[in-house]
């Protein structure tokens, strides 16, 4: 081999840019969805039980971002770390928003100024919904398993 022969490039562990893209568009699509359900879950909760129903609707609008959203803001957050670091992360939100979750409803389970049907709806309708499109921003996002090393400008491996 000669020196002018180009060297192979050699493989280097992925950046988090690409993954953070990924959750970015998750995180955006998740609020997207949220916030039709809000005008949709309010309206039809208006017109079927009243202000019990716009309450209801907003609280499982409200119940579904911090069960959703602390998902996807913990990956963004550390994308860029150490699978143990993001693992235990994520484990920590998750338990986390199901003591937040459990407690909203203890605390609402005694009071009667919402409607639990439309709480019930719109809290799986987001929490569903934001689970299909996460699914779709990881399946068709593009996240390379390893990039090339960088190229200084004369072409050779920096």
């Amino acid at each position: 081999m000669t020196s002018s022969d180009p060297q192979p490039t050699p493989a280097r562990p992925t950046s988090s840019a690409a993954a953070d893209a990924v959750f970015r568009r998750a995180l955006r699509d998740m609020l997207l969805l949220l916030a039709v359900l809000s005008v949709l879950g309010v309206g039809v909760g208006a017109l079927v039980a009243g202000s019990a129903g716009v309450w209801g609707a907003l609280i499982g609008v409200g119940l579904a971002l911090v069960f959703s959203g602390t998902t996807v803001l913990s990956m963004l957050r550390t994308s860029g770390s150490t699978p143990q670091a993001m693992a235990g992360v994520v484990m920590g939100a998750w338990l986390a928003k199901v003591i937040v979750v459990i407690v909203v409803l203890a605390v609402l389970r005694g009071l009667d100024f919402y409607d639990r049907t439309v709480l019930a709806i719109v809290l799986i309708l987001g929490v569903l919904g934001s689970a299909l499109l996460d699914y779709r921003a990881v399946t068709n996002g593009r996240v390379p398993y390893v990039e090339p090393a960088d190229r200084g400008p004369d072409g050779a491996s920096a």
